[in-house]
């Protein structure tokens, strides 16, 4: 990377049109920042057959200081983030700060996520207080979209608060990590916690450390990360101060069986293939440090998705294909 060192690299992912609405906002809470000891890079998974890709264009010409890498096809979240990171670890930079491109920062976000990296060398990772934001009216709302990620029995991973009024009661809260919509990570962390994997039509070819799983294409990366570093030691932490608003436009809402299933209703197949499947990579990655009642619990949630599928959602019964293809290359802990 060309220029002056820097403590914070910040990078996100652009989909072609799709997130072209969002990059004035965005681009420019970025600009707005308190704190200006950054760079910031990003990857174009645009198909490269698309021809009117509005928000490549957009960014080349305006924010030039942006250095944007066009893969040519979707890399998913993990590998595109992979790269950015490689990058960023070459640079020498501090910290890393993973966004969506479909969210808004306050001017003293990135400032307070800093100083709280700053103020404790045991912290691999710091979550933003992250609203829902009412895209179409530009509405800032008080409703929690997360607080961070937290660990329930059975290897299960909730987003923290999501779909609750904010009234300051998660504000102290611990977090496993942060959602990837807005994560912080040190980076002498991600490399204490990388792999180095065999390639694989999954992988990428030649890439040879990874810091979020590639088998893990899109959905649950954020939790598996968060796991990994969990169990190196590190922790992460909830700052409530550092606000951020995210158009999610599909979010859990409660976490009994009803209420889960319910929620299933609003994504699509292919959400639910990949997270589906990326559960069942956690299960079998993280199986052997488990106690002998988180197996249990392990073993009950992955037999309740089981039936359920076999009853409701049959087309995602080829995923235990697939898992079992992938097996060999899963890296178990």
């Amino acid at each position: 990377m060309d220029g002056k060192e820097v403590k914070l690299i910040i990078g996100f992912i652009i989909y072609g049109k799709e997130i072209y609405k969002y990059l004035p906002y965005f681009l420019d809470s970025l600009k707005k920042q308190a704190y200006k000891d950054y760079k910031i890079l990003a990857v174009d998974n645009s198909d490269m057959e698309d021809k009117d890709n509005e928000s490549f264009d957009f960014i080349k010409k305006n924010y030039l200081e942006i250095k944007i890498e066009q893969a040519g096809k979707n890399l998913g979240f993990a590998r595109a983030h992979n790269r950015i990171i490689s990058q960023v670890m070459a640079a020498g930079a501090k910290y890393y700060l993973s966004l969506n491109s479909d969210m808004i920062l306050e001017p003293d976000a990135i400032e307070k996520m800093v100083q709280a990296m700053e103020a404790d060398g045991a912290l691999g990772s710091a979550s933003p207080k992250i609203f829902k934001w009412g895209f179409p009216n530009n509405r800032k709302t008080k409703i929690i979209d997360t607080c961070g990620i937290v660990l329930q029995p059975g290897l299960r991973f909730e987003d923290l608060g999501q779909e609750q009024k904010d009234d300051g009661r998660f504000d102290k809260a611990e977090i496993l990590g942060p959602s990837g919509a807005a994560a912080m990570y040190r980076l002498s962390a991600l490399e204490k916690v990388k792999t180095s994997p065999q390639p694989s039509p999954c992988r990428g070819e030649g890439e040879k450390s990874e810091y979020f799983d590639e088998l893990i294409f899109m959905y649950k990366e954020d939790c598996d990360l968060a796991y990994r570093l969990f169990l190196s030691g590190y922790k992460s932490k909830f700052v409530s101060e550092a606000v951020v608003y995210h158009d999610r436009t599909i979010s859990a809402k409660g976490n009994n069986n009803w209420q889960i299933a319910l929620n299933r209703l609003n994504k699509s197949k292919q959400a639910k293939n990949w997270a589906f499947l990326n559960q069942h990579i956690i299960f079998i990655k993280y199986w052997k440090p488990q106690n002998f009642k988180n197996k249990l619990a392990i073993i009950w949630y992955a037999l309740k998705m089981f039936l359920f599928v076999l009853i409701f959602e049959q087309y995602l019964l080829g995923q235990y294909v697939k898992l079992y293809k992938l097996r060999k290359r899963i890296i178990k802990y």
